[in-house]
This record gives C-alpha cells, structure tokens and sequence, in this order.
C-alpha cells in the first residue's frame, strides 16, 4: 500500500523538553520544505533535598508540562497540535504501584545513595562482563547502579512498575506505558546488539524485568492526550503523543544537522558535554571499556557512541557559587573577559568524578589546578577560561579515542545544544580538535523531538539523513575553523593525563 501523501500544509508539534535544570516546551512546525521552532513556555527545574536525599520535584515538573501544552496549544497555527513527544534526561526513574499511584518523588541521579554500589556491582558480574553485554560506560549513577541500591528499600518492594522519567510523563499525559528504547539503553539492562533487555544481566543482579512496560521505538505511537489533560491544557482532541528519542541526548544527535556523505563527531552540549560518533553497531572491546566510551541506542537504529564529560555543569556551579558570596557576575561580561585570559593556563579534567556534586565548584577547581602543580585562577574571569579551556580540552580527547576506537575517522564536530551559543566555546573546540566545528541548533533536542513526530505523522518523509538536511536547508549555523597552536593543546593534554 502506498504511503499516505504528505498534508497540504504544514502540522504543528509540541517538543516537551525536560532538562537538568529547566524544562521547556516548544512547538514545532513541518512540512516539504519548512522547519520552524519557537519556545511556547520555559519553566525551572530545582531539586529539593528531603531527609538527606536529593529529589526531583516531579510533580512540579508535570505541572510545568501542562503548562507548556495549553501554551504551545495558543502558539500553534490554528491551536491544533498534531503530536506531542517528550525527552529529558537520563537514568533516572519513578516507582509506581499497583494502582499506578507514584510512589515517592524520583531520586536525583547526583544523590550520593548509589556510593559503593558499584563495587557491589562488581561483586556480581565484573565490569569487563558487563560492558561486553551492555556496551554502557561506568558511571555511579547508572540506573543499574541505582538498584543495586535501593535493593531492599520499601518502595523498591512495593513497586509495580518503573518507569524513566519521560515514560513517567507520557504515562500521566496518556494513561498508557511504554518504555521507550533510546533511554533504556541508558540503564545498562539492554544489550545494543539486539535492541532488547539484557536478559542473562538483570537475571544476575536480580531485576525484574516485568517492572518495565513493553519497549518502544522512536516513531512509535504512544497513546492520546487524556479527556482530562486537555481540558487542563485547553487542547482540541485527539492529541497523539508519539514516541521521540526520549533520552534528550538521543533527540539531540538525531537534530544534528550533518551534511551526507561527510563524516562528523557531535558534541551534544549542556550540563553534560556528550562527545562521539554516530554508528551503525556497538563497539564492545575492552579497549573501548578502558576509555570509558558507551553505546546508547538512537534515532533509526543508530548507535551513539560517546563519552560523557561534566560540561557546562562547571560554569553552571561557578556561578551558583559567585551568586551566593554576593558577586552576581554578568555572563556576557566573563565570557568576554576569559576570552582575553592568558589561554591554557590552568586546565583541569573535566570528566573528573570529583566534580560531580554541587557546591564549591571555584575553590574544587583551584584545589585541582594545585594538585597538577598548574597555577591557580586569580579571578572570576580566569576561571572562567579555566572551565571552558578544559572541556575544550575533553571535546578534543573524546573526538580523537572516538575515532580511535571506532575505526571512523571524521570531517567536521557538530556542536549542538545550549553551548553552541557559547562562541568562545566553539571556538576552542575547534582549535583543540584542529577540525572545522559547526555550531547550532542550539535546540537541537527539540528538533529532533519535531523531526521525528513530523515523519511519524506523515508531515515529512525520509531518512534520519534527509531529515537532517531539511534541518540544515531552514536554519542558519556558524562555522569555526581551527587556528591557533597545536602543540599549546598537546602540552596541555599531557598535564591533565599525566
């Protein structure tokens, strides 16, 4: 049967995207020929530490949700959505119970209840065994790690089902569950040859695997608006919510608009910086276990293969911390300023775990500099150029074993996210990884999001590649070429190494 023929004008999609720090909920607009976002409602997303544990205010976060739909609802032509789709990110978790109540707010992936789990982990099935089934790269917080953790706890013993924290949202939007795949991938219970469960894995550690609704795919359909959601959000029924990349990094990289035929890395860029290559299969050897590498799953049956690095987390923190001593220092102003700071002075690892949890972060960055031998930052601004002269620093380490690795050489980095907007940024990535960097879409989660419910309703045809190229056909990016010393960045990178 032939497929449908595309609408004659183009549908309007809600991206409901659910980051560290905020949510968003934006609308997008596709057809042949036309990609239009705009931002209908953005909303915070603050932690609340109860009792010792760090939290995420979930239900607030709904609340932002449906906030967001009766405003993309007003800013969609006609006030008719076509589709809504949810991402967020990683990892993290809300236990229900047999009647589908939540059973206590979802715990914050940067709590400490997961300390030691790992080395329980290990006890069980050793890191080597698990890499080769799982390809996921070790990280305290993995939502295997997490169980292992809250093995025993009552709400553990009471749950019903688990669902991750953008399933958790479609469930209360729609009524049905889903677990859909890319952000499984995160959980280290899913084998990324198969694109199913790791069965003989969650066997070892004793997970039950019927906690977790049945896996969708991004594309799948995923249940309508409920009658009582769109009266709360003033919507005009049916409403689809379709299955996007879910895990945020998934929507990114599918919004990253690559030029066919020309191999490219991606630096999907926020609080975390996720730096890698898109392949076709996992990369399961040891070597790339050593390197800390992981194979989540994407768009169309990709796989991502990439390293986490602290990102933007770094500046983030600092300026939390200058805002309580009183300083209220103006981005725009340090940004400028760093940009003028003696380059590659103070340089730290980015992806060292000790950076992990809030609060400090200026003086944890000096007491590293101290431990290197390296000078400390003397000012705000300096520290500045510190943070974002590191992540340059990781961007160029993550490329280069990516490739390494992976047997994929490439052309072009493709900075997409919240720190494509940060041209110093961009600009010293690309200078670290002597590569052309091409930098936007800043929203490149939400693109993802539109791009995949477009085609799923029929507004746009195509692969993931012609996707992105309608992507690259309708929005404007920045290109930087690398200048600069190559050698200044090797002395650098062996400072940091050792």
């Amino acid at each position: 049967m032939p497929p449908a023929p595309p609408p004659r004008s183009p549908l309007s999609f809600a991206a409901v995207d659910l980051g560290a720090s905020s949510g968003r909920a934006m609308v997008g607009t596709a057809g042949p020929g036309v990609l239009e976002l705009r931002e209908a409602h953005r909303f915070p997303n603050r932690p609340v530490r109860v009792g010792g544990t760090l939290h995420w205010d979930v239900l607030g976060l709904y609340r932002g949700v449906l906030d967001g739909l009766r405003e993309a609802g007003r800013a969609a032509p006609g006030g008719r959505l076509a589709s809504v789709g949810v991402d967020s990110w990683a990892v993290d978790y809300g236990l229900l119970d047999a009647s589908g109540a939540l059973l206590g707010n979802p715990v914050h992936y940067r709590d400490g209840r997961t300390a030691g789990a790992a080395g329980r982990a290990a006890a069980v099935l050793p890191p080597e065994e698990l890499y080769a089934a799982t390809g996921l790269q070790y990280q305290p917080f993995n939502t295997l790690h997490q169980l292992v953790a809250a093995r025993g706890t009552p709400a553990l013993a009471a749950a019903r089902r688990l669902l991750l924290i953008p399933d958790l949202v479609a469930y209360w939007l729609t009524g049905e569950a889903g677990t859909e795949l890319t952000n499984a991938s995160t959980t280290q219970l899913v084998d990324p040859r198969t694109g199913d469960w790791a069965r003989p894995v969650a066997k070892a550690f004793g997970v039950d695997l019927s906690l977790f609704p049945p896996l969708r795919r991004p594309g799948d359909p995923a249940g309508e608006l409920l009658g009582e959601v769109l009266e709360e959000c003033g919507l005009a029924g049916p409403v689809p919510v379709t299955a996007v990349g879910s895990h945020d990094t998934a929507s990114a990289v599918a919004g990253v608009p690559a030029q066919s035929g020309r191999a490219f890395a991606y630096i999907a860029t926020g609080t975390w910086s996720l730096a890698g290559v898109e392949l076709e299969a996992p990369v399961l050897t040891e070597q790339s276990r050593a390197a800390n590498f992981t194979n989540e799953l994407g768009v169309d049956g990709t796989v991502r293969y990439l390293r986490n690095i602290m990102g933007l987390w770094l500046l983030q923190e600092c300026l939390r911390s200058w805002e309580a001593e009183g300083l209220a220092p103006d981005l725009a102003v340090l940004l400028r300023e760093a940009a003028k700071a003696p380059a590659l002075r103070s340089v730290v690892d980015a992806g060292d775990p000790a950076f992990l949890a809030p609060g400090r972060m200026p003086a944890r960055i000096a007491e590293a500099c101290r431990r290197t031998g390296l000078p400390v930052p003397r000012d705000p601004a300096e520290t500045v150029r510190c943070v974002l002269d590191s992540l340059a620093l990781a961007h160029r380490r993550a490329v280069a074993d990516a490739q390494r690795l992976s047997g994929r050489e490439v052309e072009v980095v493709h900075i997409v996210g919240g720190g494509a907007r940060n041209e110093l940024l961009c600009r010293l990535t690309a200078d670290a990884c002597g590569l052309p960097v091409v930098a936007g879409p800043a929203e490149a989660a939400a693109f993802g999001s539109v791009l995949v419910q477009a085609r799923a309703a029929g507004a746009v045809r195509g692969d993931l590649a012609a996707l992105r190229s309608l992507l690259r056909a309708t929005h404007p990016l920045r290109h930087h070429e690398p200048m600069g010393d190559r050698a200044a960045w090797r002395r650098a990178e062996a400072a940091v190494c050792g």
